[in-house]
């Protein structure tokens, strides 16, 4: 064959031609919204190269399209260059996670501190008695209290990095902004993992104590004698503890604790768009978490004489104990251990 050719070169040329014209045969013709698709002809595109230089809107709109392509980098999504849902995850965020978020934790507050300003704190009606329980063990104070000053470095450094541009890029400047959330952002990163490990403890120290008793049905009843000012029947904790202890702790507490985990740790094979429905969830959780967590930290603090004393020492005065949980109470005194 090769002789063939060296002795005849146009037969050479004509073997080349027909390869050409049978590959353009085979090829699809072309049609009319091919352009239309494109949105550009190729006069149009070096039109708008001339008019507009570096504006190659088919090349991005390609590009745009999340369409995978090869690339030597391997992992998740690697051949996609632009995700396009991440500007809707990017409004979302900006947009009413951060307004109407905002909005819920400052109405929280201020209807807190404006029931203060009303009711005042609730005091004992008793006079104490001077002899003391023991309401918490010294491990159950540790737990609560590393899940405490973790998850409040969280809500501090995460209401910054949400709401920092908003409020504070305005009074202190871009520039503290920057060094402000650069050091938040450490903080809130490394502390994340060591405030899951604590809520878990937290879960498993706490769990006998927070189950369905009758007693709860009439504190439910009697509103737990917050507005009325008398004091219901409770087991070690009340049923406003334990909504508390499921709704915030377990389930906002863990979606808050596994999403944050998420975005800690994103070389673990996660994809961008899971990655912006962990940041939503974490966001939405994170903020309805701190809101409530309002009414836990008033309760436990300037709302209920003794209170914080009782997670302080770990001791409680008899009258405390008598008028805020007395079926605990009763139970302790005849030698029981005051648990379900």
């Amino acid at each position: 064959m090769k002789a063939f050719f060296m002795r005849r070169p146009g037969g050479a040329l004509f073997a080349v031609l027909l390869l050409v014209l049978t590959l353009l045969a085979s090829a699809p013709p072309a049609r009319a919204d091919d352009h239309a698709h494109t949105g550009s002809t190729a006069a149009d595109q070096a039109e708008r190269q001339q008019e507009r230089p570096g504006n190659n809107a088919p090349v991005w709109r390609a590009v745009r399209s999340g369409e995978a392509h090869f690339t030597t980098v391997r992992g998740p999504e690697t051949g996609v260059l632009i995700q396009a849902e991440g500007n809707t995850w990017r409004h979302l965020r900006n947009g009413p996670i951060t307004v109407y978020g905002g909005a819920l934790l400052i109405v929280m507050a201020s209807a807190i501190t404006l029931f203060w300003l009303v009711k005042g704190t609730m005091k004992l009606h008793g006079a104490r008695t001077g002899r003391r329980m023991k309401r918490f063990s010294g491990f159950e104070r540790f737990v609560h209290w590393g899940t405490a000053i973790s998850f409040l470095l969280l809500a501090v450094t995460g209401v910054a990095i949400l709401f920092g541009k908003h409020v504070l890029a305005p009074i202190f400047g871009a520039d503290f902004l920057a060094l402000l959330l650069t050091a938040g952002k450490l903080i809130h990163n490394y502390v994340g993992p060591v405030f899951g490990v604590f809520l878990v403890l937290m879960i498993l120290t706490f769990l006998r104590d927070n189950v369905w008793q009758a007693c709860d049905a009439i504190w439910i009843r009697r509103a737990g004698g917050l507005l009325g000012g008398d004091h219901v029947p409770s087991s070690r904790f009340n049923f406003g503890e334990k909504t508390w202890f499921w709704l915030g702790v377990t389930v906002l507490g863990l979606a808050v604790a596994i999403s944050g985990l998420v975005l800690d740790f994103p070389n673990y094979g996660w994809t961008r768009g899971e990655m912006q429905i962990a940041n939503v969830v974490h966001a939405v959780g994170a903020i309805v978490l701190l809101a409530l967590s309002f009414g836990h930290i008033y309760m436990g603090t300037v709302g209920v004489e003794g209170a914080y004393e009782s997670m302080k020492t770990g001791y409680v005065d008899e009258t405390w104990a008598k008028e805020h949980h007395e079926i605990w109470y009763e139970d302790v005194k005849a030698g029981k251990s005051g648990r379900p």
